[in-house]
């Protein structure tokens, strides 16, 4: 079975950007949709961004405008482009893809947003 490899997380200063990447180790067929959770400490998983196989986006209120979820299904590849990054996406950040039957999950990538 397939897993998926989250990477791009790490420190850095509010205002600043960092890219997420998410990755497949091998070809996901039939996704339907692709996105990133994150989960902060002490509270519940939550959606951040997804994105459907004809470019449908949703976002969370609280990154709209900031963040841009980005996919290439053809790859089993997506992107997560966080800009004025707060304190507040402090958070492990999950991805996650949707088949028919599945759901793929990766382990996550720590992004800590701290001067």
């Amino acid at each position: 079975q397939a897993q998926l490899v989250e990477s791009g997380g790490g420190l850095v200063q509010p205002g600043g950007s960092l890219r997420l990447s998410c990755a497949a180790s091998t070809s996901i067929f039939g996704i339907i949709t692709m996105a990133w959770y994150r989960q902060a400490p002490g509270k519940e998983r939550e959606l951040v961004a997804s994105i459907t196989i004809g470019g449908d986006t949703i976002y969370a209120d609280s990154v709209k405008g900031r963040f841009t979820i980005s996919g290439d299904d053809a790859k089993s590849t997506m992107y997560l482009q966080m800009n004025s990054l707060k304190p507040g996406d402090t958070a492990v950040y999950y991805c996650r893809y949707r088949t028919v039957g599945m759901n793929y999950w990766g382990k996550g990538t720590l992004v800590t947003v701290s001067s």
